[in-house]
């Protein structure tokens, strides 16, 4: 069942749970996430980056959205890090039923103005807003200098960009980063801002860099009050850590022979992160949700 952030995170803020957005860019990365999530009755989210969008085409997308449309389990087919109006307007014609604009390097003033722009086309179809404040960043040469000095969402910003922009859900950087961590590098989510940030934000708030956070940390920022998770690396590293071992092993090349086992080694991620967010059977609580722009069929 397809629907947007709204409905879908809106449930999760109210029973306590996050929902997974699982990066796709091809049929066995979607096999991956879209299965595991009904195997364990959990809403979630198909995210798609531009980059994967340009990589994989605007028809492979209407076939993702036939599949989460044919499935009992409610799905939100998103954009993530869209940065241009232009991707926005790509997705939106795709039938994404939500979009991210990330101004978050933006000078305020910019963030702003996109951000509501974005909002303003966007809510005229009905399709839901993620804005950004506080920088993510990526792993890498850089990630223990952006961990260590890394721009932190402020409450008091925070509380205004909502109220400037009418964003349906806003990622806030509270000590993230995207990708894996260096062995060397001990990443420490801010719950106290997170706290903070939830005193005066009442809509749902997303947690990106999900991936390589220990555990313990992702769970109490759930419990706290993040309403979506982001993963992209950890169950894309599990698959492709798999395909490697298949194809040093065996020099066949078929599809059928080399990616079932690594689509199992990514759905046990997935899985585990299902857990980990609490949201294992919580699409239950969607069954009386109609199917997003029902009204207009």
């Amino acid at each position: 069942m397809l629907v947007n952030m709204n409905q879908l995170l809106l449930v999760a803020k109210k029973n306590h749970f996050a929902v997974g957005a699982y990066n796709v860019s091809n049929s066995e990365l979607l096999k991956a996430s879209l299965e595991q999530c009904e195997a364990d009755n959990a809403p979630g989210i198909i995210a798609v980056h531009p980059t994967e969008l340009a990589y994989a085409k605007d028809d492979f997308f209407a076939y993702v959205l036939q599949r989460i449309k044919n499935s009992k389990v409610p799905f939100a087919l998103h954009l993530d890090h869209g940065d241009t109006i232009t991707n926005v307007a790509r997705a939106i014609h795709d039938g994404f039923s939500s979009v991210m604009i990330d101004g978050s390097l933006k000078p305020w003033k910019e963030n702003i103005a996109i951000t509501k722009k974005t909002v303003d086309m966007c809510h005229l179809v009905g399709v839901t807003v993620e804005g950004e404040l506080g920088t993510i960043g990526q792993t890498g040469n850089h990630i223990k200098e952006h961990l260590q000095n890394g721009i932190y969402a402020r409450p008091e910003d925070a509380k205004k960009f909502v109220e400037e922009t009418g964003v349906d859900t806003l990622a806030v950087g509270i000590g993230t980063a995207h990708g894996i961590y260096p062995s060397d590098v001990k990443p420490k989510i801010r719950i106290d801002i997170l706290e903070e940030i939830l005193k005066v934000v009442h809509i749902p708030l997303v947690l990106h860099g999900g991936s390589s956070n220990p555990d313990d940390q992702i769970a109490e920022a759930v419990k706290t009050g993040i309403a979506k998770v982001n993963i992209s690396s950890d169950y894309k590293f599990a698959f492709f850590k798999q395909a490697r071992k298949v194809l040093a092993e065996d020099d066949g090349w078929d599809p059928n022979n080399l990616f079932p086992s690594c689509i199992e080694a990514a759905k046990k991620i997935v899985h585990h992160k299902n857990e980990l967010f609490n949201a294992v059977n919580k699409a239950e609580l969607y069954k009386d949700i109609e199917p997003w722009r029902a009204q207009y069929l």
